[in-house]
């Protein structure tokens, strides 16, 4: 009898097991992935700052209170390639935005602050506006600013006594992820197409913990 019930396990166990043992694998993921939920650093808090838009409006950084801003330099005499790669740039980051423009709750925008070779900034934007119109499709100057004051005001952040200006140079390339609240949390090549992915990958994880931020007991 014993034997007989052993045989009936082993038989379950052969057809069963495999399909059982998947359940208990993705169950054990899915608690696994639940509890790694992978979160970004926090450099601290940017300094407020104003800058002129293309209509020689002048504005400040409240007006990205509860948005994500990516932040970038644009060299206005080599806009392709000097200080970002442009192309990339909308490619990969611009475009996506775009098409979730309709998306309030997830509102991306593009901030970048024009510039000559040295990172000193440009008064002229015009002349630049239309070059992105037409390199870039579906071009939204409310979504992608283009910006004429002092980098330096953003740029020259400290985080744990260590800045992003090293001897008042060396941030022209640099992209800056600013959060809702205006704290700093990634800082990555702007030149490079596989940190320019990897910055998409880090706006869309900062974006889902705003996400899970919303469906925690208590949030609306």
């Amino acid at each position: 009898m014993a034997k007989k019930r052993f045989k009936n396990f082993l038989g379950f166990v052969l057809v069963f097991g495999p399909a059982f043992f998947f359940i208990v694998l993705v169950l054990f993921m899915n608690r696994s992935c639940e509890h790694k939920f992978e979160t970004l650093d926090d450099y601290g808090r940017i300094d407020n700052f104003s800058f002129t838009d293309v209509n020689g409006k002048q504005r400040n950084s409240s007006e990205f209170d509860g948005d994500i801003v990516l932040i970038t330099t644009i060299q206005g005499s080599c806009p392709d390639d000097c200080s970002i790669s442009l192309w990339y740039i909308n490619q990969m980051i611009y475009q996506h935005i775009w098409k979730n423009r309709t998306k309030k709750r997830k509102r991306i925008r593009i901030l970048s602050f024009i510039t000559n070779h040295n990172g000193k900034p440009l008064q002229q934007l015009k002349t630049l506006s239309e070059t992105l119109k037409n390199k870039v499709e579906n071009f939204d100057p409310s979504i992608w600013i283009l910006a004429s004051g002092d980098p330096k005001s953003v740029y020259n952040h400290q985080s744990n006594g260590q800045s992003l200006i090293q001897d008042g140079e060396g941030f022209n390339e640099l992209m800056l992820l600013m959060d809702k609240k205006h704290h700093l949390r990634m800082v990555l090549s702007g030149n490079r197409e596989g940190h320019i992915r990897r910055m998409k990958q880090t706006m869309a994880l900062l974006q889902k913990q705003y996400d899970k931020a919303l469906v925690k007991p208590g949030k609306k």
